[in-house]
């Protein structure tokens, strides 16, 4: 098995962090894992993507220009990162500010509408948690308490005790996700 991934959005969006704690998540599940963000100098704002690949092999390249998931938060990404997709692999997005759905009819699509579930719940940082739970829910590469255990690598120890949010909104988001239908 290889999952190769592209999560894309605007920086301050938590992309980097949720593609990092995906990787830890497979690290701690004992497989290969490639973790390779990109952004530009304007970060907070501007467009931001990683690449993550899980896999039971060796990673060869962290250099990837096709991928079996796109998980995309912004319009900006959705122009770039839509055609990247294999034909029969995944696309997963939030709507809230896509003004052009997706509309390959070769690859699963599914929304999830992360950001109005995060303000309904009284944070928007947790935004990227409830798109991984979402992600996890159509692609349960690596399982939940393995997800606990990357976050608890990836955050520093003073915010272990937002662990039990964090792990409710994976749960949330992984009961939001939907098949989108066009």
């Amino acid at each position: 098995m290889t999952e190769e991934i592209i999560i894309a959005g605007f920086g301050g969006q938590g992309v980097l962090s949720m593609g990092k704690i995906l990787a830890y998540s497979g690290i701690m599940q004992g497989k290969e894992v490639s973790w390779m963000p990109s952004y530009g100098p304007e970060m907070r704002g501007g467009t931001a993507n990683v690449t993550v690949i899980i896999s039971d092999e060796r990673i060869s390249s962290p250099i990837v220009n096709v991928f079996d998931t796109a998980i995309i938060l912004n319009q900006q990404s959705m122009d770039k990162f839509e055609k990247t997709v294999k034909p029969g692999g995944v696309l997963i997005y939030d709507p809230n500010g896509i003004t052009r759905h997706p509309s390959r009819k070769d690859i699963k699509i599914y929304s999830i509408e992360a950001t109005d579930e995060a303000t309904n719940m009284g944070n928007t940082k947790i935004f990227n948690m409830i798109v991984l739970g979402g992600f996890l829910s159509v692609k349960p590469i690596v399982k939940l308490e393995n997800v606990i255990k990357g976050l608890e690598k990836s955050l520093p120890a003073r915010h272990h005790k937002l662990i039990p949010m964090n792990q409710k909104a994976i749960e949330v988001g992984m009961e939001l996700v939907k098949e989108y239908m066009g």
